[in-house]
Formats: C-alpha cells, structure tokens, sequence
C-alpha cells in the first residue's frame, strides 16, 4: 500500500513544471526553418517555378526567326600548316518571346539584364537558342555573355568568344595563294523549319580591330546565313547557319626573299661551269653538285612550312625547275669532259658557247610558264 508520504511526493513532482530538452528544442526549429526556406523563393530564381513551356522555342506560325550578327574583333593567327584560323569576335542574337514580357511598373525596370555566366545560366528564364561553332578545332572559349530581355519580350544574347576553326586551304599558288576563311556557327537542336538565322543588312562581320597577321593580308569579310545539313537536329534534317567569311592574301615577300630570290642567284652562279676548263671536269661537276645540294636544302625548308598535300604547288614547280637545271649542268660537264678526252676540243668549247646563253634563256622561260600556267589553271 502507499502511504501517506508517497501521496505527498506524487503531488509535488505533479506540481513542478515540465522541462523541454534542448535537443528536442533545436530539431523543432531546424524543421521550422526548412520549411520556410522552402516556401519562400530566392530572388530571381524564376526558373525552378517556371512553366515547362518556357524552356521550349516559343510556339508561332512558321520557324522562330533570329536575327544574327558577327562582329569580327581580331584575327589572331593563321595557321596553312594545319590548316586552321584562330580569331576573337561578338556573336549577337536576336528574337522575339512575348512569354518574356512583364510590366516595367511592376518589375520596377524597363529590362532585364542578366551579364556573366552565373546570371545567365542560374537566373535567365526561359528558352534561347544555343549556337555552336560547326568547324571547332580543339579552341572555343567563351569570354563573355550578356542577355537583355525588353519589357514586350524582345531578347537579346550577346557572346563574346575566342576559338579556332578549320578551313580548307587552297596551296597550289604558294607563295602567292590566296584563302578564303569561314567559319559556320549552326543553330544546335532544331531544324531550319523550327528556328531560323537571319542576317540583317549589318550583319557585322567587318574587321574591327588590326587588318593585318603575320604573312597575311585581309582583304574582305562578311557574315551570311544559310542551311547546312546536320546530324543533331529534332529530325535529322538542314539546320540553319551563320557563315563568316575571312578574305586573306599571302604577303609573298617572305618566300621571294628567303627562297626565290637566293635559288636564283645560286642557279646563276652554277652556269659558270660553262666557262671554266673543259679538262677541270671535277670542279666543274662539284660546281654543280653543290648547286644541286642546296636546291635539295631549300627544298626540306619549304616543305616544313607546307602542310603534307598532294598537289604540286608553285614554290615546288619553281624548285622542281631548278633542280633539274643544275642537273642538266651535270650531263652537259660530263659531255664536254668526254670530248675533251676524245680530242675534240672545238666542239666541246662550241657546246659550253651554247650553253652560256642557252641554260639561263631556257631557265628564266620554264619560270615565266610556270607562272603564267599558274595564273591560268589556278
């Protein structure tokens, strides 16, 4: 049985209050917070509540139409080697989205700007249209981007970029060849029924910074739109294309005096041969081997500054020619050295007469069809 002092201790410990735990405290309010943190949105985090529709190309008769513009900053490098261009522009998007309207006096501005990466990528809403450089060689390196979306829902991507683009090059006139440079941007995605590049009457494309690279001269440039076919398309088929066009022109002056200008000389200096003793038949012929060595010499310097083609170009056609020049020197020293043996002097001195006027005659005329067969065909 209890007794009276059990009832006692039962009414006090009824009386005393009751103390909450200090874990059981924090875990409520950690739950709390949660949940606030949960229903209220962080500012200009529209895109994780925005509607599903938002994110796709924004529903109208026909393709949505993009108005394209390629500001051209610098031309960093050309490279005929690999056969690729490095250059550094602004590529600027234009299109219209009435879901991306709202009212200035509400918002509290006349547009939204979102500048840098972060912006653009966490707190743009909306859909855009993504467009890839087609011809990338290994560089691409987007150094900027900004967003503008007006009050009736016009947008506005601009993108600054650096990158490097292949091209094919046509080497058959080095050293005096000229190249046309393109790069394709290609809208990634859709189909050219779906969305469209279009160029305005400005479509960009001049030269705004320096006209010059190292061994090249621009002499024009321009940015155009067409469909291109692509395998990463909604349905397989034509994408729409922005091509930018770089004309540029060999300064041959580098090739005219490392290469042409000394062969010429040394080809000259080997028809001295013609000249010397008939019976000195071993200095002639080392006259003209050393001729004959340092066309082979120019030959491997040309050929490193070359990339590994096929076709014969002009420089080769112009060493070609002077190689077999001097090898003809060989044949004729050989010649003269037999009818020296032989005794017939006069007719050996009679060929070297010949030969005084004729190798350098015949030399300078094969350079002069060379050239204008160049000029004609190429």
């Amino acid at each position: 049985m209890r007794t009276a002092l059990d009832l006692d201790d039962d009414a006090r410990r009824a009386a005393r209050p009751h103390r909450v735990r200090p874990a059981a405290i924090g875990l409520v309010l950690l739950l709390c917070a949660v949940g606030v943190t949960a229903a209220v949105p962080v500012a200009g985090q529209e895109s994780a509540s925005s509607p599903p529709f938002l994110l796709a190309p924004p529903p109208q008769d026909g393709p949505v139409v993009v108005r394209a513009r390629f500001d051209l900053y610098e031309i960093n490098e050309v490279n005929d080697g690999t056969e690729t261009f490095e250059f550094t522009g602004a590529l600027t998007l234009e299109w219209q989205d009435p879901r991306q309207a709202f009212d200035p006096a509400v918002v509290g501005v006349e547009e939204k700007i979102f500048t840098g990466d972060y912006q653009f990528n966490e707190l743009a809403t909306g859909w855009y249209p993504q467009v890839v450089l087609a011809n990338v060689s290994g560089l691409y390196q987007r150094t900027g981007v900004l967003l503008r979306v007006r009050s009736d829902g016009r947008s506005t991507l601009i993108e600054t970029m650096n990158a490097a683009a292949e091209s094919q090059f046509d080497m058959r006139r080095f050293p005096f060849d000229s190249q046309r440079l393109e790069a394709v941007f290609e809208v990634l995605g859709f189909d050219a029924d779906q969305v469209r590049l279009q160029v305005d009457a400005d479509g960009g494309g001049a030269l705004i910074g320096k006209e010059r690279v190292p061994q090249w001269t621009i002499t024009a440039s321009s940015v155009s739109a067409r469909d291109r076919s692509a395998a990463a398309t909604d349905h397989g088929g034509a994408a729409s294309a922005l091509l930018l066009r770089i004309d540029v022109e060999r300064q041959s002056w580098f090739a005219r005096r490392l290469v042409v200008a000394p062969l010429v000389v040394i080809v000259l200096l080997s028809f001295s041969v013609f000249w010397m003793d008939r019976a000195s038949l071993g200095d002639r012929v080392s006259v003209s081997f050393i001729g004959i060595l340092t066309v082979v010499a120019y030959q491997l310097v040309t050929s490193e500054q070359l990339p590994r083609i096929a076709y014969v170009t002009v420089i080769h056609g112009f060493l070609n020619i002077s190689f077999l020049t001097m090898c003809l020197t060989v044949v004729v020293n050989l010649v003269v050295g037999k009818m020296d043996q032989q005794g017939r002097n006069a007719l050996g001195d009679r060929v070297d007469r010949i030969c005084r006027w004729a190798f350098p005659l015949v030399y300078f005329s094969l350079i002069l069809l060379l050239m204008a067969v160049e000029r004609v065909l190429f």
